[in-house]
């Protein structure tokens, strides 16, 4: 199901994602427990929150499309994008306030219909837009320290989904826009 290839990418994603968002938790007011923890924590803390957040929204999204991919008999390998992850690191580094990048994508290969593509493109945001719902239940349910990492993982995947919805080429939502408008 996974490569070693895989797995390595997945590690390495999930630090560098951990690390080029990390400082995104800080900018709440410091009346709040968690931002007050964060701030007074250690670089290893807050990487680790940073990316217990951020990379399950990318990884969970990207296994969507492989999966789905792999039920149509279709080759599907998870890699970590290396170029714009390092952009992103650069970028954090120098502290660029607007940070879009692609962390991660699956290839995929073999021959499939314009509709099991769609679908493929839309698996990824759909996990993204369940993901989120789900982190609102929880969110709704937690206590305040909780409540505010439920909060940014619902943030994260409701992005995740919108942006990856964008009819932009490239984008997940251009390929599923693109078969629906050939419907009709």
């Amino acid at each position: 199901m996974f490569t070693g290839r895989e797995l390595f990418d997945i590690i390495a994603m999930t630090i560098a994602t951990g690390y080029i968002f990390m400082d995104f938790f800080q900018k709440e007011s410091s009346d709040d427990p968690v931002t007050s923890w964060m701030q007074n924590s250690d670089f290893w803390e807050r990487l680790k929150y940073s990316a217990s957040i951020v990379a399950p929204a990318i990884i969970l999204h990207e296994f969507g499309h492989k999966f789905v991919a792999m039920a149509y008999g279709l080759d599907a390998t998870f890699t970590a994008a290396y170029y714009f992850l390092a952009i992103g690191v650069v970028l954090k580094l120098v502290g660029f306030p607007f940070l879009i990048i692609v962390p991660a994508y699956v290839s995929i290969s073999g021959q499939g219909t314009a509709a099991q593509f769609a679908l493929i493109a839309f698996a990824g945001p759909a996990v993204n837009l369940v993901l989120g719902v789900g982190a609102w239940a929880f969110m709704k349910i937690q206590n305040p320290v909780n409540r505010r990492f439920w909060y940014y993982t619902m943030y994260i995947n409701f992005f995740l989904f919108v942006f990856n919805m964008i009819p932009i080429p490239g984008f997940d939502g251009s390929r599923v826009f693109a078969y629906l408008a050939s419907l009709f």
